[in-house]
């Protein structure tokens, strides 16, 4: 791993660091390359300007660390808000949540049956609903949730990261699901025996699992998702993807809302279906840490952005 990428990563975490910077009109602003703004109404309002490019949209709203289960009852509420709002809207959208934003680590039962609310939630509205994966020690956890909400609905997804070296072995486990799977890359930092710590090894995991993904997909028992800004490795999908004769709406590219906007709209002009996740909240420290963590070069970028205004 960089040295970057670690201190990104170990600043992510810092409380010090976060109330010094979150105030700060200069940050504010390289946030908001990244993300509307903080309200829902917000990321609302980018998906309709998205639509006209005939980009989908993946809203997730910014937290983690819950101290009560008020909390996570306020987060299934808001949530519940969300799905009547896009329906609403008749905005092509996705809704995707933290296991920790519904209280998993304060009682995985709660967080259980908020899902559970959520994704009838979604059956109810036609609405897709995905789980997000954090760091590896939420894996197993995060998994059964899933498994347990897959048993019920239809209308479910997971994500899974290429960095870990577990991953090929989760997504065997389950393809008896006929899941709907993210692959992403992943943004947290972990030891070198659980992640590669390497971009290179990481990159070609994705690959790996990215072209497992299609062979399965041919044959109807999962739809892939990969959501990675790798040019590169978009291509290179979507080549095995036509030769394993996956059309190009039976698979989906996912970006995130301010990178690569103009290459985004030249992949749907191509053909491929892409969703752009655009996230909003006040609670946006670590988040954004790690998306520069992601890809250090993203500095670079903000810093132009910033400064051209």
């Amino acid at each position: 791993m960089s040295l970057t990428r670690t201190a990104l990563l170990r600043a992510s975490k810092s409380q010090w660091l976060q109330q010094q910077v979150t105030h700060r009109s200069f940050t504010r602003r390289a946030v908001s390359k990244f993300m509307p703004g903080e309200r829902v109404e917000d990321a609302l309002a980018a998906a309709e300007g998205l639509a006209a490019q005939k980009l989908g949209a993946v809203f997730t709203q910014l937290g983690e660390d819950l101290t009560s289960l008020a909390e996570a009852d306020g987060v299934r509420d808001h949530y519940l808000a969300v799905f009547d709002k896009i329906k609403a809207r008749g905005i092509a959208g996705h809704v995707s949540v933290k296991p920790t934003q519904l209280g998993l680590n304060l009682s995985p039962e709660a967080c259980a049956r908020h899902l559970d609310t959520l994704a009838a939630k979604s059956a109810a509205t036609g609405i897709f609903f995905w789980i997000d994966m954090e760091d590896s020690t939420y894996v197993d956890r995060t998994l059964d949730l899933y498994r347990g909400l897959r048993a019920k609905y239809d209308l479910v997804g997971i994500a899974l990261q290429s960095y870990l070296r577990r991953t090929p072995r989760d997504l065997e486990s389950l393809l008896p699901l006929k899941p709907r799977i993210r692959l992403v890359k992943g943004a947290y930092m972990e030891p070198g025996d659980v992640a590669y710590p390497v971009k290179r090894d990481v990159d070609n995991a994705f690959f790996d699992l990215g072209d497992e993904m299609l062979a399965h997909a041919a044959k109807g028992d999962l739809w892939p998702i990969f959501g990675t800004h790798d040019l590169n490795l978009v291509q290179r999908l979507a080549n095995r993807a036509a030769e394993r004769g996956v059309r190009d709406g039976a698979y989906e590219i996912h970006m995130l809302y301010g990178i690569r906007s103009a290459e985004q709209r030249e992949l749907v002009a191509s053909g491929r279906v892409v969703k752009t996740l655009i996230s909003y909240g006040s609670a946006w420290f670590r988040w954004y840490m790690r998306r520069l963590a992601e890809r250090p070069a993203n500095i670079l970028f903000v810093m132009k952005s910033v400064l051209s205004r």
